[in-house]
């Protein structure tokens, strides 16, 4: 049986951990913070661990909102996207994430940036 990518993060527990780690990240930079000022944090990282879980092969269905609806509104640019993906890349790496599970986890996350990114900078 082939490992998942899920498997090859750590499942579940290790992808909380980053997540944490990665929103820690996210609320100390300023030029993205206040997208999280309203929001339920513990919430909020616990459905991005479903996220993460579900797109790289883990047992667990995502049950949010599809990636347009959810950011519906909120007027990302293509700069805030970046920022946020840089973070997650680089929690990723401080994870000792291998280069190619990296490379997957972020084309993955790239590839909702037209439903995600609704404004220009």
């Amino acid at each position: 049986m082939t490992e998942t990518l899920y498997d090859r993060l750590g499942g579940q527990d290790t992808i909380g951990a980053v997540v944490d780690e990665f929103y820690d990240r996210v609320l100390e930079d300023e030029r993205v913070a206040y997208y999280f000022e309203d929001v339920d944090m513990q919430k909020q990282r616990a459905h991005q661990t479903q996220f993460i879980s579900s797109v790289t092969g883990g047992p667990v269905e995502y049950t949010g909102a599809e990636m347009e609806a959810a950011h519906e509104g909120m007027g990302i640019t293509p700069s805030e996207f970046d920022a946020i993906a840089t973070h997650l890349d680089e929690t990723l790496s401080s994870f000792d994430v291998d280069d190619e599970d990296r490379r997957a986890v972020m084309e993955t996350v790239a590839s909702y940036r037209p439903e995600i990114v609704t404004a220009s900078d």
